[in-house]
């Protein structure tokens, strides 16, 4: 016997079966179900049980052996029943099966200051904004577009993205190319596994990145070979036959800061056309630029051989989940299938959002506030470390939401420096972290330079980045 019940305003769920099929009686089948649901509660202290006549109902069974159960329950103290008020569960039912204590974990420092980078200001997310494109799309959108859609993306969406990034970042494709995403790592997945249907065994990533994606990349089953980094990004003479396909920060290397030159744009494009590989290029701050002219996207010099990745989880939030990749039409209809098998598709009403705010151009301007408000804080970062760190050089700053502070070699270590930022309460990031392949010999180099560190100015709200860039200042100037 299954049952449920609606009497008490809510529907429970009570399988006597299996209890009556070990042995039970219907009556001792239906006490064990009842003192099951009080005990992982679902039925909470207080709550009021259906009369025993509806419950015999709902259940199939006589009257009198649900009386009987209530009565039993309440002797044992589940229950308490009340002439002319029913039946409630005890406020202080009988205790559950002793369960082990769980350990406690240790203390870890108070995080008063966040300094990792990677993450925007949320507090400028542009909520009223939002709101309102959210309104106008949602009442324009055609009833077919809250149903199963195509795994590319709402055409809304993809239409308007087409526009944005032509006119920004030099970006050559069309709706029918572009595929929506939820997050470039998703995207990067995606892309791994179409890649590996094609016999793609390895991807060339810079010697420092992200090691998330780094993950993403090895869970698809690619291997990684890291490409070694100068003042002029990667070293793309060093990819060969046996890299599959290169993962890249052209822009904006992550997380050293330096663009890729142009002669090297040019080389890693002439390396995927010879030997018929491709090129991710993941633009992941991409607007932000303050002390140079901002640099195409990497993508227009061969937008058959070039993936391009972009994100709103820099300019807007990464907890919308908005992500896009233009691919080469080679990969749209693989990446596309595999999209399916994802998640079906990205959700909707965020994609509708996001048009309507392209299309009105309030993106537009709630980007180039955030620029002046990003350079702002850079200044400050800049001009602070100057003045109570001296002997720390910041690197990296010409774009970007993050800083690399390099430490003159002889200072304590980046883990030493890490678990004093800690102790400190703050948040942040070293460059060893970032290492593709953290082989002896890159750890050599690396401490021959001496230790760095990659701090977020980003991240922190502004009434608190005043307080995080003191404590910042404090810790390393302390030496």
């Amino acid at each position: 016997m299954n049952g449920s019940w609606t009497s008490f305003g809510g529907d429970l769920h009570l399988d006597l079966t299996e209890r009556r099929a070990a042995g039970a009686g219907l009556r001792a089948a239906l006490e064990d179900a009842l003192r099951e649901a009080v005990q992982d509660g679902r039925l909470a202290p207080g709550t009021r049980l259906p009369s025993s006549r509806a419950l015999g109902e709902d259940l199939g069974i006589a009257r009198n052996t649900v009386v009987e159960a209530y009565g039993q329950l309440t002797a044992e103290g589940w229950l308490n029943s009340r002439q002319g008020s029913g039946t409630t569960v005890a406020r202080r039912a009988a205790p559950s099966p002793a369960v082990r204590p769980a350990r406690s974990p240790r203390p870890r420092p108070a995080v008063r200051h966040d300094l990792m980078p990677g993450r925007p200001d949320l507090s400028l997310f542009p909520r009223t904004a939002w709101l309102a494109a959210a309104r106008r799309a949602l009442a324009t959108a055609p009833h077919e577009a809250l149903g199963y859609g195509s795994p590319l993306g709402r055409i809304e969406l993809r239409e308007a993205l087409t526009h944005y990034l032509a006119r920004v970042r030099g970006v050559r494709t069309d709706p029918d190319h572009l595929l929506i995403c939820s997050g470039v790592q998703q995207g990067l997945g995606l892309l791994c596994a179409a890649l590996r249907e094609r016999g793609t065994r390895s991807l060339a990533v810079e010697a420092y990145g992200l090691p998330p994606q780094h993950a993403v990349v090895r869970a698809a089953g690619l291997s990684t070979v890291a490409l070694p980094l100068d003042g002029e990004g990667a070293l793309v003479d060093r990819l060969d036959a046996r890299c599959g396909a290169a993962l890249l920060t052209p822009a904006h290397q992550y997380p050293t800061g330096s663009p890729l030159s142009a002669d090297r744009r040019a080389a890693a494009v002439r390396w995927a056309r010879e030997q018929d590989r491709y090129v991710v290029e993941d633009d992941y701050d991409g607007e932000f630029r303050y002390d140079r002219q901002p640099l195409g996207a990497m993508q227009a010099l061969d937008p058959e051989r070039v993936v391009y990745a972009g994100t709103a989880a820099k300019s807007l939030a990464p907890g919308l989940r908005l992500a896009w990749l233009a691919l080469p039409d080679a990969l749209v209809e693989p990446v596309a299938r595999l999209k399916v098998l994802a998640d079906t598709m990205s959700p909707v009403l965020d994609q509708l959002t996001l048009a309507e705010l392209i299309a009105s151009g309030t993106y537009d301007r709630h980007v180039r506030r955030c620029r002046l408000h990003y350079r702002r804080r850079r200044d400050r970062l800049v001009a602070a470390l100057a003045e109570h760190a001296p002997h720390v050089r910041v690197t990296g700053i010409a774009a970007g939401l993050h800083a690399v502070l390099q430490l003159p070699p002889g200072s304590p270590s980046e883990a030493e420096l890490v678990a004093r930022a800690a102790a400190a309460g703050l948040a942040l990031s070293s460059l060893g972290w970032h290492r593709a392949d953290p082989t002896a010999e890159m750890a050599e180099v690396a401490e021959e330079a001496g230790p760095a560190l990659v701090i977020g100015y980003a991240t922190p709200p502004e009434h608190a980045f005043p307080a995080a860039l003191e404590a910042l200042c404090g810790m390393l100037g302390a030496g």
